[in-house]
């Protein structure tokens, strides 16, 4: 069960609310998400980017990714080799509306976001990119993402410098020229935003809530789809926000 504020429960995804029944006897209640999907947890074959960062000495970078609910684009990338860390968090707005209940409201300028910590001698984030359109979100998508629409679910990315954005254009440029989607690539490239992290339970939320329906419906294939179209990228243990910063 989620520790967290009445609000965060009783908050809205998409058309349809929570629904909430209560067992006073235990002290329990039970709880869901609107839940059903459009097109979330579908993989497609991509091909590998043309265009990549070049190999280099370092072996630490960062890149923002925002596509949808942050749950699973987190839980995706927490399960593929190379990556450090993927931290789910907001992206696009200012610091003092960088928090959920506000953010939700889908006027801040923020989408949810993951900031994903990455080695590049392990990944690169050309291969990021191709797990990201493949597996992890549906690019075509305007503004929102299965069952949750407004901006803050739109599709996004977030280069931490010029050459990945010019990987990620590059990449659009290609996957377009290929017609790899039934319809056009929405997906925004933005420049010089600052990522802010989300409260700490929406962290590592995919691995702590399997059995939550939304997590069942939308974000689990999308794993299984890593798995099963990256088997070389998958790792069984994914990388906790949680487990790090407790080490």
């Amino acid at each position: 069960m989620v520790t967290t504020s009445d609000s965060f429960f009783s908050r809205r995804r998409g058309a349809l609310g929570l629904l909430a029944a209560g067992v006073a006897a235990a002290g329990l209640f039970a709880w869901q998400r609107p839940a059903y999907s459009l097109r979330t947890d579908e993989a497609v074959t991509l091909p590998a980017p043309a265009m990549d960062e070049p190999a280099g000495t370092a072996h630490t970078e960062t890149a923002v990714f925002a596509g949808g609910c942050f749950w699973g684009v987190q839980g995706v990338f927490q399960h593929v080799r190379g990556v450090q860390k993927a931290v789910s968090g907001y992206a696009g707005g200012t610091a003092d509306t960088a928090q959920y209940e506000t953010v939700s409201s889908g006027r801040t300028g923020h989408a949810e976001s993951v900031q994903v910590t990455f080695d590049p001698s392990q990944v690169s984030y050309g291969t990021l990119l191709q797990v990201f359109f493949s597996v992890a979100h549906d690019p075509t998508q305007l503004n929102r993402q299965g069952p949750d629409s407004g901006t803050q679910y739109r599709s996004a990315l977030f280069p931490a410098n010029a050459q990945q954005k010019r990987v990620a254009q590059a990449y659009i440029a290609q996957l377009e020229a290929a017609h790899a989607f039934g319809g056009p690539i929405v997906t925004r490239i933005e420049d010089g935003a600052a990522f802010y992290p989300a409260e700490a339970y929406h962290q590592d939320f995919l691995t702590e809530h399997p059995s939550y329906p939304y997590i069942v419906i939308n974000d689990l294939p999308k794993v299984g789809n890593l798995k099963r179209v990256f088997p070389s990228l998958y790792r069984d243990d994914p990388v906790l926000v949680k487990a790090a910063s407790a080490s």
